[in-house]
């Protein structure tokens, strides 16, 4: 088994990316999604990524976009979060091909607010379409899980018309995610709202799939954004079971898992309940508190560990008159960083039974 021959390296979007996700769905893998803010994170995971012999997610919020644009970028009308997008799909385009591992390339949570930051990025895939014949970005997300349900799958269904026409895949979330990530803060609604009904994913199924079989549906059955001490709400994945059986009931088909499925919240979820919601047709799941946490956490080892070095420009404990600029570099300390992540994004992988989904026979980068 393997992915040789299925798909190629580099950027995968339109029918090549319909052949990932069911080849993922098939054999019960899960691609990790990793929110990436700069070129740093962005090729530490392209490495994790080539490390392990796996296609990958990377994804930028829109906070995370607009970052990536600079600082010094106004982000009056969405502009830097959209040049910041477009941005960083540019570099992951050019790098991943030389990584030599498939790349979806996705932004992630886009609420009813941010739907201008959405449009931007639209008339960038429609515009490298028209050049290439192939969207920019692989695919989007749409999370309007607050407003309710019926604006939720009609504004979908409006975007997701001009989506298809440039190939590109759609994600929407129905129900709600808890916790709080990228100033969207649901960390306060009733837990009840944290589980999605198999009618409302089907109804999501049923006004998109005659559009395009290129969407996703992130449905809440407990999760929480960020790391949180157990409290209240208990993760849930075996109703990702329900959802797929009512669906496969309702359509009257042969196959048992009909819907592709995403898991959003992972962050701090046991092995065991990751692997039950993949094994029920998860094949995205979206990684960020964790690999944050890691980048920081190998910054904060380097400076621990070279404290000495990096009071100054000159003078350390092997003397006062010693030099420190192949410490202060800031080639090396973020290479540390790197490394941190690297090490849990492999870890990802793991958890996700993303271990050499390529196969023994992907050439080599």
């Amino acid at each position: 088994m393997g992915l040789d021959g299925i798909v190629p390296a580099g950027v995968v979007t339109g029918d090549n990316l319909i052949k990932l996700f069911e080849y993922c769905k098939k054999h019960g893998h899960a691609l990790p999604a990793f929110n990436c803010t700069s070129t740093s994170t962005i090729n530490a995971i392209l490495q994790a990524a080539r490390d392990i012999n796996s296609p990958v997610i990377i994804q930028f919020s829109n906070g995370g976009a607009a970052f990536l644009a600079g600082k010094g970028i106004k982000n009056t009308n969405e502009k830097a979060a959209i040049l910041g997008a477009i941005a960083g799909a540019q570099h992951v385009r050019l790098m991943a091909k030389h990584y030599g591992v498939p790349v979806v390339l996705h932004s992630d949570h886009c609420a009813k607010k941010l739907l201008p930051w959405f449009d931007g990025m639209l008339e960038a895939n429609e515009e490298y379409f028209k050049a290439n014949g192939e969207p920019l970005f692989s695919s989007h997300m749409l999370d309007l899980s607050e407003e309710f349900d019926e604006e939720n799958i009609a504004t979908c269904a409006k975007y997701f018309k001009r989506m298809a026409a440039v190939n590109l895949w759609l994600e929407m979330e129905i129900g709600i995610t808890g916790g709080e990530e990228d100033g969207v803060d649901n960390s306060s609604v009733k837990a009840e709202s944290l589980y999605t009904s198999p009618e409302q994913v089907y109804n999501v199924h049923k006004a998109l799939s005659p559009i395009s079989p290129m969407f996703s549906i992130a449905a809440a059955f407990g999760n929480v954004h960020g790391v949180y001490k157990s409290g209240n709400v208990v993760l849930s994945p075996h109703l990702l079971k329900g959802h797929q059986e009512f669906a496969k009931q309702q359509l009257k088909c042969a196959e048992d898992k009909p819907l592709f499925l995403v898991m959003h919240g992972g962050s701090g979820s046991s092995a065991e309940e990751i692997g039950e919601a993949v094994s029920n047709g998860v094949v995205k799941m979206n990684i960020d508190t964790d690999t944050q946490w890691a980048y920081w956490d190998g910054l904060r080892g380097f400076y621990k560990k070279n404290e000495g070095y990096l009071q100054g420009q000159i003078g350390n404990p092997e003397g006062a008159d010693k030099p420190n600029k192949k410490f202060y570099d800031p080639r090396v300390w973020i290479r540390a960083a790197e490394e941190s992540m690297i090490k849990r994004a492999l870890q990802s992988f793991e958890n996700l039974n993303g271990k050499n989904v390529l196969g023994d026979d992907w050439p080599k980068a």
